[in-house]
């Protein structure tokens, strides 16, 4: 599974699910641009691990709902590495948690700013150098919160159906253009932001709820950034239109 002289860009790509991302892309071949926010330390990190494989990387701050910074982004990777191969959707932030009724509009905009419309930003701004080359893949990443639908989560789970919506589109659309497009649908992955949502709705530490999960243990980043390389992967060639979801099977979608 090579991906030997490519260039993705990840969108969160300094921590957490998109570090995994990074690194797996990065093990596979591919030279790697990291999209970051706020923590650039992390993203350095990131940067030094993937050198260490003997990739090459390049951090770049930029709100993701800032299609200015976006552009700048996508200008400076072709700038750097001469293409842009691989584009993965990952940003995104949680939502404060409340019920329909009782939630301020400010922050559906605020939560939809950066899961839709950041991802809206990247694609477009990628699409013009993609449908130049043999191959393009776009990658994103949702979450089974699209279809559960649980009450108090309706910011993230509109912005996470509205992310599947635009890629099912954008996967017909770009279909001649030979540009896959996937969505990668979690379940509990192990980061800081999982943490926080397993103290908050159990009261209990992360850790101590493995043995509670498929295989006896909670998803991990880099199980994430394995079923992308993949998915970019000649092995994951004729892969496109499709949410795949990676929940060690206990979600199972109506159909």
């Amino acid at each position: 599974m090579s991906l030997e002289g490519r260039v993705a860009i990840v969108t969160g790509g300094s921590r957490g699910i998109g570090s995994g991302i990074s690194l797996a892309l990065a093990k596979a071949g591919a030279n790697v641009v990291i999209c970051f926010r706020r923590d650039e330390a992390a993203a350095k990190d990131t940067v030094i691990q993937i050198e260490a494989m003997g990739s090459k990387a390049l951090a770049f701050q930029a709100d993701v709902s800032d299609s200015g910074k976006v552009r700048e982004l996508v200008a400076k990777t072709v700038e750097t590495f001469g293409k842009i191969d691989i584009l993965v959707n990952n940003a995104g932030i949680a939502s404060r948690g409340n019920y329909i009724g009782d939630t301020d509009v400010n922050e559906a905009h605020r939560v939809m700013n950066v899961h839709v419309f950041g991802a809206f930003h990247f694609v477009q701004s990628v699409l013009p150098f993609m449908r130049k080359q043999e191959r393009g893949d776009i990658h994103f990443i949702s979450s089974v919160a699209a279809v559960q639908c649980q009450p108090g989560h309706a910011p993230y789970a509109m912005a996470k159906a509205s992310l599947e919506a635009m890629a099912k589109v954008l996967a017909k659309e770009e279909l001649p253009n030979n540009i896959r497009v996937n969505v990668v649908a979690l379940g509990l992955v192990e980061t800081e932001m999982g943490s926080r949502l397993v103290k908050a709705t159990t009261g209990q530490q992360i850790e101590d709820i493995h043995h509670r999960m498929p295989f006896g243990r909670i998803c991990q980043p880099a199980d994430v950034g394995n079923l992308c390389a993949f998915l970019c992967s000649d092995e994951g060639g004729y892969i496109s239109g499709h949410v795949i979801y990676l929940d060690g099977g206990i979600w199972q979608p109506i159909t």
